[in-house]
């Protein structure tokens, strides 16, 4: 009998198997959990060099799985740009701006975020900008919003970017303009923040050593939530390099599934599609592995720019009848996916409107009819989907992606329902439904669009459709709300699953990887509505401690 490393005793185990949801104990070798059950199966495993914990009672579960993040992203945030709530105002936004800016060299940029999409009307102004060029001492400026697909960029920004009062944007952006004036306000729909990124590429880059800490930090910052697993949503080539090499060194301390990108409207990669897939396999190793493409299907609602079956409120740029667009054409998307499918590769596809929702259902329909049965999708986000859509996901095989700061009121909330019909964006993100038909559904932080990736937080809206930090009131469609099981199995087994990990971790199953958590308390003994509050104490990724909660 194979000796063990590590045995854990008189703990409440919840493994999130249905088969055995509680033990007692569980045995680790190898990184791998040998038994999962009593106290005597795993001493059974006992040998005289043998580690054994006995933990008073204390709850133990698998470690928690991200099924969509933006790990280098947000640990590039912390690292190297400002940061400030999305909740933040325009005058707090400027003095933000200000105290950073002071600390930079005279030609040194201003970048981080994230402001909130309500005050998109308010930024899209000459005076603004103008505030924006005074707050930075001159400096070129550029923040996300709280989407991160969206920019606003200050006079000296657009100056470097060459976008002036006679520029057209790329397919799929929009240069919001002073309803006087009509210069170019500073904010950036889409596409049309590209050329900022591309200014901003020619005298600002990260070395590869930095690109490896982003990477590094932003895994650590996810351990400290009792993250184990997740799946970068858009993967560049400095990030594959980073995943790669920390894993080669022995300090990648996470299972990393990527999703290499294959359009970029934000972002401002360089390469993408077809160039940068044909490198992913360079960069697989025994804990990352590159076997999904992205798609960016549509924007965000509201810029404007998600893809909907039915009209967004009148304005007077769109008029009455405007449904948004997507991306890609449908026979684009179908060459993009049946090509991708023939190489092997998963897709997770970005979806924020009903429309663009239906064109995935609707050609992956098509290609499972071709004999591609194996292939994984993922529609990212979707928080509308027509009801005649909901069971065919379960039908299809495509896991629904659902992200926190969505299916509660909070900000983004709030900027929808500023352009869709009330009835309309008082249902978003129908995860019963999704559930109840049999879909997979899976959980992610879309970190650092959202303020952390505690999955606590999303695990906590997922139940009560509440903002679980008590700032906007009330909830958002009541009736969609799920059990803590169901919350908890979409952060573990359904987002593992989801990913093609579900052989290797998600649950504490024996065979598998030793990746748990110990939590500071019992989730299934905590009032619902504290719930964001449950801290991991200790984070064991692949047998061995990652994390450790100072003071225990």
């Amino acid at each position: 009998m194979t000796t063990a490393d590590l045995i854990v005793l008189d703990a409440t185990v919840y493994t999130a198997d249905p088969a055995q949801p509680f033990a007692a104990a569980f045995a680790v070798a190898a990184g791998r959990l040998l038994t999962v059950g009593s106290e005597a199966d795993a001493l059974a495993h006992r040998g005289a060099d043998t580690v054994v914990r006995r933990l008073g009672g204390a709850f133990v579960m698998p470690g928690l799985v991200d099924v969509h993040n933006h790990h280098a992203l947000a640990g590039k945030t912390e690292l190297y740009e400002l940061s400030f709530a999305a909740t933040a105002t325009l005058p707090q936004i400027l003095d933000a701006v200000e105290d950073y800016a002071v600390r930079l060299p005279a030609d040194g940029w201003v970048l981080g975020g994230s402001w909130g999409s309500g005050l998109m009307d308010v930024l899209s102004t000459d005076s603004a900008r103008e505030r924006l060029d005074a707050a930075s001492g001159g400096r070129p400026v550029m923040l996300s919003d709280d989407s991160r697909h969206n920019r606003w960029v200050n006079s000296r920004a657009l100056e470097l970017a060459g976008i002036t009062a006679a520029s057209t944007p790329a397919a799929g952006g929009v240069i919001m303009r002073d309803p006087v004036s009509g210069a170019p306000s500073g904010v950036l729909l889409e596409a049309a923040g590209m050329p900022v990124e591309e200014a901003l590429a020619r005298t600002h880059t990260l070395t590869a050593a930095q690109h490896r800490r982003c990477s590094q930090r932003g895994i650590e910052i996810l351990a400290s939530y009792g993250v184990t697993a997740f799946q970068d949503a858009a993967a560049s080539l400095p990030i594959l390099q980073s995943l790669k090499s920390l894993d080669d060194a022995g300090e990648l301390n996470a299972w990393v599934v990527s999703s290499l990108t294959v359009n970029d409207q934000i972002f401002g990669y360089d390469p993408v599609g077809e160039e940068l897939l044909a490198r992913g396999e360079e960069f697989r190793s025994e804990h990352h592995r590159p076997d999904f493409v992205k798609i960016f299907l549509d924007g965000v609602p509201p810029a404007r720019t998600g893809a909907f079956l039915e009209p967004f409120l009148p304005d007077d740029e769109h008029g009455a009848h405007f449904c948004g667009t997507t991306a890609m054409a449908p026979e684009e998307l179908l060459d993009w996916l049946r090509s991708t499918a023939e190489r092997g590769l998963s897709a997770k596809i970005h979806c924020t409107g009903d429309a663009s929702a239906r064109l995935v259902l609707d050609t992956v329909e098509q290609l499972r009819t071709e004999g591609h049965t194996d292939t994984r999708y993922q529609i990212a986000h979707g928080q509308f989907v027509a009801e005649s859509d909901l069971a065919r996901f379960a039908e299809l095989g495509v896991a629904a992606d659902i992200s926190p700061f969505i299916w509660f009121p909070g900000v983004i909330p709030d900027a929808i329902a500023s352009v869709l019909p009330a009835e309309r964006a008082a249902q978003m993100q129908p995860n019963r439904s999704l559930i109840d038909t049999g879909a997979l559904v899976a959980g992610g932080s879309d970190w650092p669009v959202s303020e952390s990736p505690n999955a606590w937080e999303g695990i906590q809206g997922l139940v009560t459709r509440a903002d679980p930090h008590g700032v906007f009131p009330g909830t958002l469609w009541a009736e969609q709300a799920i059990t803590l099981e169901e919350a908890i199995a979409a952060f573990t087994i359904n987002a593992a699953t989801a990913m093609g990990l579900g052989a290797e971790t998600g649950s504490l199953s024996a065979g598998k990887s030793a990746d748990f958590v110990l939590l500071d308390r019992n989730p299934f003994d905590t009032p619902i509505d504290t719930l964001i509050q449950a801290r991991a104490r200790e984070t064991w990724f692949a047998g061995r401690l990652v994390f450790a909660q100072e003071a225990l």
